[in-house]
């Protein structure tokens, strides 16, 4: 059984991915997504849309559990000089917003199957904020860059085929700054091509 979630806050993500784990010997994270969510919890503040991956990096470490992540569409302005040297310091396999065009489209799937051959099932994430600001406006962070869409769709069924993914969610959705349901539309998108190319699904 495969699950689609959306939700408006990826700070939820890190449960959801142990629930995930434990579905599958070696899980990998594919994670669409300006940010690299990789910032310690703050005890004070608790779990946040930037802690899951690092939550799920030290949960791996806890039960001896290989780390496996890979984040497209990051933005070097949006991630600090810290957060890229933890991201290093973990393994992650990392794909700058610049570097993903049409050109090099291929070269990219040549990476993404190398790391989905490495494990036995995927986690994909897709946070909203990694489009254009002028096609996916109804996030709290909208990105001045980004990644076209046509690339992300074009990876995701790359990544569908394999038939390898146990669950997509969809994050960061702010229909407060929205404009005529453009973001909304966008995840549905997104969404119908999960159910199309990867059944059977469940949509939470």
């Amino acid at each position: 059984i495969n699950n689609i979630n959306v939700d408006e806050d990826e700070g939820n993500a890190a449960k959801r991915e142990k629930r995930t784990r434990a579905r599958a010997t070696s899980l990998g994270i594919l994670n669409f997504d300006a940010h690299f969510d990789l910032r310690p919890v703050m005890e004070t503040v608790g779990s946040t849309s930037g802690t899951p991956f690092y939550q799920m990096a030290q949960y791996c470490k806890e039960t001896n559990m290989s780390f496996k992540y890979m984040c497209m569409g990051v933005s070097q302005s949006s991630n600090t000089k810290a957060l890229f040297q933890r991201a290093a310091d973990l393994g992650v396999v990392v794909v700058e917003d610049k570097a993903m065009s049409e050109l090099t489209l291929d070269a990219i799937k040549t990476q993404l199957f190398e790391f989905i051959s490495s494990v036995d099932a995927v986690y994909i994430t897709i946070d909203l904020d990694v489009f254009p600001s002028s096609v996916a406006p109804g996030v709290s962070a909208p990105a001045a860059r980004g990644v076209a869409f046509p690339i992300v769709e074009s990876l995701l069924c790359a990544i569908l085929k394999t038939k390898k993914a146990l669950m997509m969610d969809i994050a960061e959705y702010n229909p407060t700054f929205d404009t005529d349901n453009h973001t909304a539309k966008l995840a549905a998108r997104l969404v119908h091509q999960f159910a199309h190319n990867h059944r059977p699904y469940i949509l939470l």
